[in-house]
């Protein structure tokens, strides 16, 4: 049987031939494709600098230890994200807290950060970073939580995995008018692909030249940065303590491929669901929903199945739909509710907006090269599955 996934890469004639030029170039690693990449997304953006990096993981933690996160810091995030965007923290020895989502948007909730950060200021425990997830490619309310960072005196790291296109009050995602770094994630399921890969984006040019040097072992030529001046060309000196975090040239020559087709990506997804919000509306299941300042890119289309509606429980129908072929998964499991994080003392019922959500939602199929008949075969299955009782 064949299976509709969730989520796939699209790959065309241009994006094979970009990598194979590279292939047959000097630099497979280190070369001249990654700045272009990187200033291709930065123009998009309408931002100062860009970092690629080899993962979002990787610029998530390099855009911690820029800001300053150590041992004895706080990061807050929301517990509606994979497991990446906490453990960004921990790999710096801070500690990480989380903020539950707003019940309509599965975003970081204004609101509960907000009394969140009234007590925490009591207690003397406020945050250094707040790590908003723009879930689904639905950006969070970045104005609010720009707002609060100005009275709580705490730093704003956009996780923008899914987000890349998306727009807020009509700016591009990515800006960073609201945040001091932006993150996205080039993983085949998401926008567009390198392999592997992500980016840190910031108007602050002492972070980019940071988060540059730590992707690359702490290490810098730039005599400005050094402390010995006019050695010769052949000398470098380590500054940082640093990773191998860098992208290669063949994924920054796959990314930049795929740049130039994340307008019909997007204009494609939004055509599915608009397929989806028009075939789905008498279904007794909750549809994605869409605040006006937002314009998402549609990483994900997830429904909501609440069984005393539905009258059936989400378990039931994601094994009902896999079983015909449909490919579907589940965003996320809260991350406070992973064993490691309960071994910090998290219970169930931290977070219950969050908790709730994920005993409740489903992903359904949701790419660029997702085909009408195949669509189709998706909704017919979903319809059969919730009726078949």
């Amino acid at each position: 049987m064949r299976v509709i996934p969730y989520a796939r890469q699209s790959i065309s004639t241009a994006d094979i031939e970009a990598v194979t030029k590279v292939l047959c170039s000097d630099y497979l690693t280190q070369g001249p494709v990654i700045p272009e990449f990187e200033k291709a997304v930065a123009a998009m953006c309408d931002v100062e600098y860009a970092v690629a990096v080899n993962s979002a993981t990787s610029a998530l933690h390099i855009a911690c230890i820029a800001l300053g996160l150590r041992s004895g810091d706080w990061l807050w995030t929301t517990p509606n994200t994979y497991v990446a965007s906490a453990n960004s923290a921990i790999y710096c020895g801070a500690q990480v807290d989380f903020v539950d989502i707003d019940p309509e948007t599965y975003n970081l909730c204004p609101h509960k950060l907000e009394q969140k950060l009234r007590s925490a200021e009591q207690d003397g425990l406020l945050p250094k970073v707040v790590m908003p997830v723009h879930f689904s490619g639905q950006p969070c309310d970045m104005e609010r939580i720009s707002s609060l960072s100005q009275r709580y005196n705490f730093k704003i790291i956009e996780d923008a995995s899914h987000a890349l296109g998306a727009r807020y009050k009509n700016e591009t995602t990515g800006h960073c008018g609201y945040s001091d770094v932006t993150v996205f994630s080039f993983h085949p399921v998401k926008m567009i692909t390198t392999g592997e890969g992500g980016m840190a984006l910031t108007n602050d040019k002492c972070l980019a030249e940071r988060m540059a040097r730590l992707r690359s072992h702490g290490v810098t030529r730039n005599e400005e940065h050094m402390a010995r001046k006019n050695i010769g060309p052949w000398y470098y000196e380590q500054i940082d303590l640093g990773f191998n975090y860098r992208m290669s040239d063949l994924s920054g020559a796959l990314g930049q491929a795929q740049l130039a087709r994340l307008d019909q990506f997007i204009a494609r997804r939004r055509q599915i669901v608009s397929t989806y919000n028009r075939e789905l509306a008498n279904l007794p299941v909750m549809l994605p929903v869409q605040r006006e300042y937002a314009e998402s890119s549609w990483h994900l289309y997830v429904l909501r199945v609440d069984e005393a509606v539905s009258r059936i429980s989400r378990n039931v129908l994601f094994m009902r739909l896999r079983d015909q072929g449909i490919g579907v998964n589940v965003h996320y499991l809260p991350v406070h509710t992973q064993p490691y994080y309960r071994q910090k003392g998290f219970r169930d019922g931290y977070c219950p907006n969050a908790e709730r959500y994920s005993a409740q939602t489903i992903t359904l199929p949701l790419f660029f090269d997702l085909t009408d008949e195949d669509q189709a075969k998706v909704i017919k299955a979903l319809r059969f599955a919730i009726c078949d009782r």
